[in-house]
């Protein structure tokens, strides 16, 4: 997949983002990956002071809803690190067919690393309305619906859908906006 021509021109409104794992790779299966992102999206909300109003962590992709400032740079940020991560993971768990394939899948103009994780671009959308806020909760939250993994959204355990019903979920959202 070439550059995004999708861009992050309004950072006072939230944005709905999609990042995906090069050739899409079931990597998030494995919780410990999971949990590298789980760590991450923490840290851009304490650290980085980015508002996140919804995540759902599937197989190979994730959605969310974002605000901040500097989310160009956040994101940037996000990805960078969160790829560092996930390389040292199968590194250290000698998973030579996973580094493989994030090898095979690097871009030719991404020559500063061996390997590529993450698909360029995330599709970055402006949130602008009560309604569009809705709509995007409702299909992150039942994207495993949707694949058939579960039969409620809120049994997901790697979405802001449990927050939402007023359980406590995995990262603490904002849901007010």
């Amino acid at each position: 997949m070439g550059r995004s021509r999708y861009k992050i021109y309004n950072t006072e409104v939230p944005h709905f983002l999609t990042m995906t794992i090069v050739d899409w790779l079931p990597i998030f299966a494995n919780r410990e990956i999971a949990d590298i992102i789980l760590d991450s999206l923490r840290y851009l909300q304490e650290e980085k002071k980015a508002k996140l109003y919804a995540y759902v962590i599937m197989e190979n992709h994730f959605h969310c809803i974002v605000q901040s400032d500097e989310l160009r740079r956040v994101i940037q940020s996000f990805k960078s690190y969160t790829a560092r991560a996930i390389i040292d993971y199968f590194t250290e768990q000698k998973n030579t067919d996973i580094l493989k394939k994030l090898r095979q899948n690097k871009l030719s103009h991404k020559t500063a690393s061996e390997y590529q994780v993450w698909q360029e671009g995330n599709h970055p959308e402006e949130i602008t309305t009560d309604e569009m806020m809705h709509q995007k909760l409702e299909y992150i939250h039942n994207n495993p619906v949707r694949r058939g993994y579960i039969e409620e959204s809120s049994y997901w355990r790697y979405s802001s859908a449990q927050n939402y019903e007023g359980k406590k979920g995995l990262i603490n959202v904002e849901m007010e906006w």
